[in-house]
């Protein structure tokens, strides 16, 4: 194939500029992607700044892939050129550590993500393993979809581990561009949902996208209230919180799980634990079953992302955007 052209970041913190790259030949496992839309993560943020310091620079970021297979290598059975598929943050794995071999493969030690040491998604194609290309069902819309590959998994999957059921307590912590998600998806495990935010004014939207009730976390009072209530307390957000409040909120064998990475480290009183067999949990993405699972439901549920369009020549402008937090809730730049 002829050279892949898109954005790239060349320093941290640095403008996106137009960069092309030679992918070199197409390996035996590897399919090729034409990409329609790509979401706009914090992770990318991140990345571009080099706030985690594993950035290589250049790059083009991107990991919340939607586009139509091209190409496929050799080895590759079970895609095809003309099917659409999604990419969410990984691209690669090792196949046959304990871990790729339960199913597990976002927990792989060789796990390659999509636009770490690798170019992503701002771009016209893109390249990854086709066990990490996911076949999308016909009734999502590609835009809006392009989120869940990355935002909807990582709040599906702890749902589905902690067993999330219709007697369940849910609470989403964190309106945005995960929470958001998040609410729908404990809407579709049948659960009564609570949505914890700082922001009142999401209050009416919160509720319309299936939260049952809705938690103002600027009122210590309202927080007190909810004490020994909810199952599972899925936190998205990445301020700091009042978390010894939140592990009081919880039910006996109740899980307060992290998804989203605050600034500072966790004050936790370990007595509630102890005495309510509580647990402070931490979810990673999800494996290609996970991803498999949650589009279905998502296409079953009609469960979407709320996004701002824009075009890929204002990736800068949506990047600025996202740093700002002046985006609800995603945003997906398209070819």
């Amino acid at each position: 194939m002829s050279e892949i052209r898109g954005y790239a970041v060349h320093a941290a913190g640095a403008q996106l500029l137009p960069y092309k790259f030679d992918p070199g030949e197409l390996n035996a496992h590897e399919v090729e992607v034409k990409i329609s839309h790509c979401g706009i993560c914090h992770s990318d943020v991140h990345l571009i700044n080099n706030d985690w310091g594993i950035s290589k620079y250049p790059f083009i970021p991107g990991h919340e892939i939607v586009g139509t297979i091209v190409a496929a290598g050799d080895e590759v059975r079970n895609l095809k050129a003309g099917d659409r598929v999604g990419v969410g943050w990984q691209a690669d794995s090792c196949g046959i550590c304990e871990w790729c071999r339960q199913g597990d493969d976002q927990l792989c030690a060789q796990a390659q993500p999509t636009c770490v040491g690798r170019n992503g998604g701002f771009a016209e194609r893109v390249r990854v393993n086709s066990r990490f290309a996911i076949p999308l069902p016909e009734g999502l819309e590609s835009r809006t979809a392009a989120p869940l590959l990355c935002a909807g998994v990582t709040v599906y999957t702890p749902l589905r581990n902690y067993g999330v059921r219709p007697s369940s307590r849910v609470g989403v912590i964190g309106i945005g561009g995960l929470g958001h998600i998040g609410i729908q998806f404990a809407k579709a495990f049948g659960a009564e949902v609570t949505a914890f935010s700082s922001s009142k004014n999401k209050e009416e939207e919160a509720i319309e996208l299936g939260a049952h009730q809705f938690v103002n976390t600027r009122d210590t009072g309202a927080l007190k209230k909810v004490a020994g209530s909810y199952d599972l307390l899925l936190s998205t957000a990445n301020a700091d919180q009042d978390w010894v409040a939140y592990i009081h909120a919880l039910r006996p064998n109740g899980v307060l799980c992290m998804v989203g990475a605050p600034p500072k480290a966790m004050q936790l009183q370990i007595q509630p634990l102890i005495s309510g067999q509580r647990t402070v949990a931490g979810s990673s993405i999800g494996s290609p079953r996970d991803l498999y699972e949650m589009l279905d439901i998502a296409a079953r549920h009609k469960i979407k992302a709320v996004t701002e369009p824009f075009a890929m020549a204002k990736a800068n402008e949506a990047v600025a955007r996202v740093q700002k937090n002046q985006v609800r809730y995603r945003a997906v730049l398209a070819n």
